[in-house]
């Protein structure tokens, strides 16, 4: 169903201009979007899960619930507005366009054990697993990562790669040099609770524009999070990240197709689940 039958103009107007500042929110490691992470101060939720807790922008989907509320009440569940942000931001940082259906509903269950995202120091071989499970092909995975184009991370997701690469005292080898300079003097080797964990672009050189540059960086060795380099040197996505890093359009045309089939995958419809009053809280 499109999204006229379910979204009055000014719904998705509102959308679109509260994701301007979505854009920097981790598109693709936030979970399951058909089922957004939830808060409740009485059990450990989705939202608590350690993974859940390097996503920000939560409360740029709080706002565009609240005033939805108003404008179309009961009508545009959280994974819709999620699903639309997403697609937003995106097109916000310069990257592709392309339309997504609605009509998805909100889960009724909130469980940190539901959280299941695969760690930045994997083979690509165990990474692959996680999206294999998920029903998408090597390509996919190739060019979801390929979303770290944007973004940051904190330095305790890659901390050890500066000086104490599994254990041997001193740098991954397989990472520029110059980077691993520049990054140790943003990290250090003093691990940090999150709160105060200084972070670091994904992408070193066009880190506000949604391209294939990623890519490109990674063939140089010059990454940040150890699975983003792993891709450039596993014999199974190697090809892929060539591919991607020399087809600008290409890439924007894959991650388009992917984030489409992402956003169906494990959808609630019909009358299953409820659409929320707000997202962090389930519905009484």
């Amino acid at each position: 169903m499109v999204i006229a039958q379910r979204l009055c103009f000014a719904c998705t107007s509102m959308i679109a201009s509260f994701g301007k500042a979505f854009v920097f929110v981790d598109l693709l490691y936030s979970g399951n979007i058909a089922r957004p992470a939830r808060l409740n101060s009485k059990k450990i939720t989705e939202k608590d899960a350690g993974p859940s807790l390097t996503v920000r922008g939560n409360e740029f989907i709080d706002g565009i619930k609240k005033n939805l509320e108003v404008i179309c009440p009961a009508t545009v569940s959280c994974a819709d507005v999620i699903t639309l942000a997403t697609r937003d931001a995106i097109a916000l940082a310069v990257g592709a366009k392309y339309n997504v259906p609605t009509t998805r509903r909100d889960g009724t269950v909130s469980d940190c054990g539901l959280v299941s995202l695969p760690e930045p120091s994997l083979t690509v071989s165990q990474a692959f697993q996680f999206f294999r499970n998920k029903g998408l092909n090597m390509n996919a995975m190739v060019t979801f990562l390929g979303a770290h184009s944007v973004g940051v991370a904190h330095c305790g997701f890659f901390q050890d790669c500066l000086s104490n690469f599994q254990g041997t005292g001193k740098p991954d080898p397989t990472m520029d040099s110059a980077l691993v300079s520049k990054l140790f003097k943003t990290c250090g080797t003093q691990f940090r609770p999150l709160n105060s964990d200084p972070t670091a672009f994904l992408d070193q050189n066009t880190s506000f524009v949604m391209d294939n540059e990623f890519y490109k960086q990674i063939r140089v060795k010059k990454r940040v999070l150890q699975i983003d380099q792993e891709l450039a040197l596993d014999k199974s996505s190697a090809d892929i990240v060539s591919t991607l890093a020399s087809n600008a359009l290409g890439f924007q045309q894959n991650l388009a197709k992917a984030m489409v089939k992402r956003g169906n995958i494990e959808v609630l419809v019909g009358n299953a689940g409820q659409i929320r009053k707000k997202c962090r809280v389930i519905n009484k």
